[in-house]
This record gives structure tokens, C-alpha cells and sequence, in this order.
């Protein structure tokens, strides 16, 4: 009697939402789903990301989501409308997890946290009949091989080749080496002549050389109330953003430089330097910030009288001594002026595995349209190993999970279409 052929095997290289979210797509259509990861235990990063509170995926309308991915919205536009964030949200509460949207629009799960999600989806996926293989870092192809998916894995000291039918790659971008993404599978696709754009910090912070009694005052310090500005490009007027940010021992960081980080980083790589504009005092007009400083402050000083009239004091009024001449400051004309536009220049990005996330990797260029690696057939790629950034708030899980979705979806289409 004949043996029983054995489902066809895929071997997803990654434990990230990406590779899971790929994993999920092919098990419900029982094909065999080995998931193989350098790491000791899946979703590091991911977990990680929960602990201050797991931002799962954004509830603005639509076009304003996808226009949050840039130069990229067209590439993640078809990935996105087939696995929404609603239907990330429809998913979630499949495995028993409720969600709600904060007064941000950032939708969360109800308890905060990534871990029981994770574990819900962990026992989905290995009741589905799912393997993980976790210390397993991929090394490549063997060599010599006719077949492109002899894959080589180092593990315990040890290398083990795994013959798959197809195979999904979700190593993450280069942001967190500690975490697995490391950027290390950069020249094992290059190698094999796969175009792949430099791996770059998103999501970052940036220096600012400051003065050693700044920094050694303001270090740690937050910057509430505030808005950075950035000339459009087209030589118009500045265009600001309202929220917060930190001042660093290095410069400056947090959640409203990283949402400006990439136009940020591309100023710095074009110039060498990038001036931001701060306005400190984002609720007053310029006429009246100006209106304010020109009433007689008698005896007190400038910094009692900025503090009185226009509540600027700490690190507002630190700015202002350390971006600003002694003459400007003392000139109400140009302080005022200041307090609007304050120019702060940075001059570098900070290491990218000191970032949230990455910019760069796989160009959809050498793509298919169902995510495969043209010049190697049968291998697809997700997450953020795809060349595409966004801004913290859901979009980059939102897109990870999309994209995984869509690679698993084109590795079954073609072992449907090897099987013809």
C-alpha cells in the first residue's frame, strides 16, 4: 500500500505578529507550518511593544491611516484594505481579547497588555497543528543547491537543513539585536541578488550637541505643550505638529520627534544638518505672545516676566538661553519671534538599534504582488523586513500583521499553482 503524500511544508523564518500572522493564514488551509526563530520564545518584540501599553492599531478613517506609510501607501494600500483594522480587531476578539479606541483614536486591548494575546494566539496556532522551532537562526540556502528552499539553520552548535516547499521570511528590520531583528539576513538575500534598500533608524531621536550646563540641567526632562515645525519642502511656510517630546542627554526623542523623524532623517542625509522650529507656546498667536512680552516688567527679571506673562519657564526657558544668543534673547522683537520659531538644529540620527523601528529593507520593486522575492520563487516576505516605515500609533503592527496575512495567502496561491 501506497504511503499517504504529506501536506506540502512551509517554513516561516520569524516569530514576530508578521511570520505568526502567515503561519495562521496557511495552517486553516492545512498545509504543514514549521516557524523557525533565533530567539528563545516567540514575540519578543512584540511584547516588548505591550509594556507601556499594546497600541495594536489606529480607528482613523482610512485614507488618513494609509497616508500615515508615505511614499509607501500604494505598495501597503491592497495589503491593508484585505486585512483592515477592523478586521485586525475582529481577529483579536476571535481569541477572546476585547479591544477599545482611547481618546487618541489608538486602539488597545482592554487589559494593556501584548502577553495574553500572544498566549491566545501561541495555543491557536499549535492546536492548529503549527511547530515552533525556537533557537534556530537561519543561515541561508545550502549551497550547492538546485532547490532554493534548502534552508541551513544554526542551533545548539549545530547546523539543520530543512527542505520546504515554500517559505516565508519576517526577520523584523535592524532596531532591536537583542530582541532578533538584527539586520542579519541583509547579505544573505543580497547574495542571492535581491535588491534590498539600507537598513536606516524610524522612529528615532536625534542629537542635538548641546552645551554641557543644558544638558546636565534639562536631561530627562519632558517638553509638554509644544509643536515642531518643518518647511514643506516647497520653500512655503512651516507646517507644525502639536504634542510632546524629551530632552535627552544627546538631543531629543519621544513620541512627537519620532512622528516627524522620517522627514527629520532625510533633511539630515541631504544636508548633513536639519533645523527644526519649536513653538513653545502653540495656543497663543504670535501678536499675542508679543502683545504679552511688551507690557512693563518693571524690576523683575526676563525670565520672571516669561514666566508670569506667558508661563514659559524650565526647560521652555532652557531652550530659549540655549538656542538663542544673549543679545536675542534680551531683543523682545526677536524673542518673541523666538518663542513662535525657535530654531533647534540637529545634526545626527541616533543608532539605529537604539530606534523603535527601521526604514528600508526588501523594495517592493523586487516583489511580486503577492509579496514573493521575484528572483527566488517560492520564498515571500513580510513585516519589517519590507522596505516601508510609519509613525508609532498602530500603524506599524497594523501593517506587520497585513502584510503576514498576504504573505501567507501568496505562498499558498503558489503551491496551488506547483501542485497544477
Amino acid at each position: 500500500m501506497s504511503e499517504t503524500p504529506k501536506a506540502p511544508l512551509v517554513a516561516v523564518i520569524g516569530a514576530g505578529p508578521a511570520g505568526l500572522m502567515a503561519a495562521e493564514v496557511l495552517s486553516r488551509k492545512g498545509v504543514r507550518v514549521e516557524v523557525f526563530d533565533a530567539m528563545p520564545s516567540a514575540g519578543r518584540k512584540f511584547l516588548l511593544a505591550g509594556i507601556g501599553g499594546m497600541n495594536i492599531t489606529h480607528s482613523e478613517p482610512i485614507d488618513a491611516f494609509l497616508g500615515r506609510y508615505r511614499t509607501r501607501r500604494n505598495a501597503l494600500a491592497p495589503l491593508i484594505d484585505r486585512f483592515s483594522p477592523d478586521a485586525l480587531r475582529a481577529w483579536i476578539h476571535g481569541l477572546g481579547i476585547d479591544t477599545f479606541v482611547g481618546s487618541s483614536g489608538r486602539v488597545f486591548p482592554t487589559e494593556m497588555k501584548a502577553a495574553p494575546l500572544l498566549r491566545a494566539w501561541l495555543h491557536r496556532l499549535r492546536e492548529a497543528g503549527v511547530q515552533l522551532h525556537m533557537r534556530h537562526r537561519w543561515v541561508g540556502w545550502a549551497e550547492p543547491s538546485d532547490h532554493a528552499q534548502v534552508l541551513r539553520f544554526k542551533t545548539t552548535g549545530v547546523e539543520r537543513r530543512v527542505q520546504a516547499d515554500a517559505v516565508v521570511l519576517a526577520m523584523g528590520g535592524g532596531s532591536w539585536p537583542r530582541l532578533g531583528s538584527d539586520g542579519a539576513w541583509v547579505p544573505l538575500l543580497e547574495a542571492r541578488g535581491v535588491q534590498v534598500q539600507p537598513l536606516q533608524p524610524a522612529n528615532c531621536g536625534f542629537d542635538a550637541d548641546w552645551s554641557a550646563h543644558f544638558q546636565e540641567r534639562f536631561s530627562g526632562q519632558p517638553v509638554k505643550s509644544v509643536a515642531i515645525g518643518l518647511p514643506p519642502g516647497d520653500g512655503g511656510a512651516l507646517q507644525f505638529r502639536q504634542g510632546e517630546f524629551v530632552v535627552t542627554q544627546t538631543g531629543i526623542e519621544g513620541s512627537l520627534v519620532y512622528a516627524l523623524s522620517a522627514p527629520i532623517r532625510d533633511a539630515l542625509a541631504a544636508e548633513g544638518s536639519a533645523t527644526i522650529w519649536l513653538d513653545l507656546a502653540p495656543g497663543w498667536s504670535a501678536q499675542r505672545v508679543t502683545d504679552e512680552l511688551m507690557r512693563p516688567r518693571g524690576a523683575r527679571s526676563m525670565s520672571s516676566h516669561l514666566q508670569s506673562k506667558l508661563n514659559i519657564t524650565g526647560v521652555k526657558l532652557g531652550l530659549l538661553r540655549e538656542c538663542l544668543s544673549k543679545d536675542a534673547f534680551a531683543d523682545l522683537a526677536q524673542l518673541a519671534k523666538a518663542i513662535k520659531a525657535l530654531p533647534l538644529r540637529l545634526t545626527r540620527t541616533r543608532p539605529i538599534d537604539e530606534a523603535i523601528s527601521t526604514a528600508g529593507g526588501v523594495a517592493f520593486e523586487a516583489l511580486d504582488a503577492k509579496l514573493m522575492i521575484e528572483r527566488l520563487p517560492g520564498v515571500f516576505c513580510a513585516g519589517e523586513m519590507l522596505d516601508w516605515e510609519a509613525p508609532t500609533g498602530g500603524y506599524l503592527l497594523t501593517a506587520c500583521f497585513a502584510s503576514g496575512a498576504a504573505a501567507g495567502q501568496g505562498a499558498l496561491d503558489y503551491l496551488a499553482t506547483m501542485a497544477r
